[in-house]
């Protein structure tokens, strides 16, 4: 990933937690995204109902509202990647990694060692970003994704260590000035 591509849009781009006040904008965007796969509102809203005591959901928000948005289940050590999505207008702008290094550093902070995800085995791009934060494929779900039938590759993260995305997150000085 290039820093530059990284940089641009950045700038008006915050991260905050998520509410039930974001449903209607949330929802749209995961339409959009995911169509017959989309979560329903039922079912996001009964994962808000579970934080903070084993989630942590978050939107990003730019100049236009809502363009993003991510979640996690931390228990016992263990952390999931529940979901992300970025509207398509962010793509390739950094957002994704800054939902995931959200997720990462929440993960961390309740104590969790590992981190776990799965990824439809058609969304290369996904896979990319997560290839990027240090996952490895550990196996494949066969027919995960309903009502389409796609296989999910599941992921897995050892949050003990750094990636190169965090090292070029934090900077020449952090990669040893290799950037």
């Amino acid at each position: 990933m290039r820093q530059d591509a990284v940089a641009t849009g950045q700038a008006d781009l915050r991260l905050r937690p998520m509410t039930t006040a974001d449903l209607d904008a949330v929802m749209e965007l995961e339409f959009a995204l995911f169509g017959a796969e989309a979560w329903s509102r039922a079912m996001l809203a009964g994962e808000l109902g579970e934080q903070p005591a084993s989630r942590y959901y978050l939107v990003a928000e730019d100049r236009t509202g809502i363009c993003g948005y991510a979640g996690l289940l931390a228990a016992g050590g263990q952390a999931d990647v529940l979901t992300i999505a970025v509207a398509v207008t962010r793509w390739g702008q950094g957002t994704g990694s800054r939902l995931l290094a959200a997720l990462v550093g929440e993960a961390r902070r309740r104590g969790c060692t590992e981190m776990f995800l799965e990824v439809r085995a058609d969304n290369t791009r996904a896979q990319r970003l997560y290839k990027w934060w240090a996952f490895d494929e550990i196996g494949v779900r066969r027919g995960y994704y309903q009502p389409s039938g796609t296989d999910a590759i599941v992921m897995r993260r050892d949050l003990t260590t750094g990636s190169e995305a965090e090292r070029f997150a934090a900077g020449p000085q952090a990669a040893g000035g290799a950037l």
